[in-house]
């Protein structure tokens, strides 16, 4: 029984696990209900091994997207094929599954502090803090507590470290990579930043099309592939590199330029 143990963090594995359970059902309807979540790659997730995974993944909204991740995963791995449906698949959740997130964000109410609890490895950002933009040292630590979360099982990082479209990815990742040399998998999701707030947490619009593709790892030199090829490789492998500018709709680009413009009023000091 899992009563007594608990993650490298020491968080409490039977506490994380109906966390997981309470969350997940309550969730569920905002990816199979209000809105519908088209899922492909299932078959990549169960063919993972069962330690040292970082899935990449571009990032629409703060918490939406990490939560529908726990949902596919999971789904996956009880057998579903590219769907959600019957919520029995988070009778048993991942345990070891972990996301990075920003310190500051997982610390700002008792929500952002539970779901911290279900899989969070809190870091501080190095280049946003208090809505103000800074510069300073990557903490070791941090570092660290990232690969402890690898070592333990699976891990979801976001490399732009913002919700906005086509920014570059932080170097951050690349070196992660090079120094545990993890499973790499690619995530590509979308539909989110038009279902929900910016903050993931409520519903903007029904009604709309959600996708997550899940792509098969990617095929990195470890030893010899600098950082600026490493970060390359996953711009394209994520979509967000600055060529897919060129083949996206001039109407769509003027959308998202205006819905930023708009939440950059609503949400002040968000990063």
């Amino acid at each position: 029984m899992d009563i007594f143990k608990s993650t490298p963090f020491g968080h409490n594995l039977f506490l994380k696990k109906w966390l997981i359970r309470i969350l997940g059902m309550i969730t569920h309807s905002r990816y199979k209900g209000f809105n519908k979540l088209k899922i492909e790659g299932s078959e990549v997730i169960r063919n993972l091994p069962e330690r040292n995974v970082l899935f990449v993944s571009n990032h629409q909204t703060y918490f939406a997207d990490v939560v529908a991740m726990f949902h596919v995963f999971n789904a996956a791995l009880s057998g579903r094929e590219d769907n959600i449906k019957n919520v029995a698949y988070l009778w048993n959740p991942k345990l070891n599954f972990y996301y990075v997130a920003a310190k500051e964000t997982m610390k700002k109410n008792l929500l952002s502090k539970i779901l911290a609890y279900a899989g969070s490895v809190s870091i501080e950002r190095t280049w946003r803090a208090d809505g103000q933009d800074v510069k300073r040292q990557v903490k070791l630590s941090d570092i660290s507590n990232i690969g402890v979360a690898l070592n333990d099982g699976w891990v979801v990082t976001f490399p732009q470290g913002t919700t906005k479209p086509w920014k570059p990815l932080r170097k951050g990742t690349a070196h992660i990579i090079k120094r545990y040399k993890p499973v790499v998998v690619p995530v590509v999701i979308d539909g989110f930043r038009r279902s929900f707030d910016k903050k993931g947490l409520y519903i903007k619009k029904k009604g709309i099309l959600q996708s997550m593709i899940i792509k098969e790892p990617l095929n990195i030199d470890y030893e010899n592939e600098t950082i600026d090829q490493i970060i390359e490789k996953l711009e394209y492998a994520i979509e967000q590199h600055p060529s897919f500018l060129r083949v996206i709709p001039q109407e769509e680009l003027a959308a998202y330029e205006e819905d930023h413009q708009k939440r950059r009023y609503s949400y002040k000091g968000d990063s």
